[in-house]
C-alpha cells in the first residue's frame, strides 16, 4: 500500500477488495438475471450493475491520492522551512 499509516492502509485495502467484489457480483448477477431476455440487454445491465462498485473504487483511490498529496506537501514544507533557516 502506498500509505504510511498501517491501520488506514489496511482499511483502505480491505474496502478496495470489497468494492472490487461488488463490481464482480454486480456484473455477474445482472448479466445472469437478463441474459435469457437479450444478450445486448444483459451486457448493458451488467455494465450498470458494476457502477456502484466502480464509484466506490474511485472514491477510495481519491482518498489515497489526497493522502499522498498531503504527505508530499508536508515534505516540501519541511524542506522549504529548512532552506529559509539557512
Amino acid at each position: 500500500m502506498r500509505l504510511n499509516d498501517r491501520t488506514l492502509g489496511f482499511v483502505i485495502n480491505f474496502l478496495l477488495g470489497v468494492a472490487w467484489a461488488f463490481v464482480l457480483i454486480g456484473a455477474v448477477s445482472s448479466f445472469f438475471s437478463f441474459y435469457h431476455t437479450s444478450m445486448l440487454f444483459a451486457v448493458v445491465s451488467a455494465l450498470i450493475g458494476t457502477l456502484p462498485g466502480l464509484v466506490a473504487i474511485l472514491l477510495l483511490e481519491h482518498i489515497i491520492t489526497a493522502k499522498e498529496k498531503l504527505a508530499e506537501l508536508k515534505k516540501q514544507t519541511a524542506l522549504l522551512e529548512e532552506l529559509v533557516k539557512k
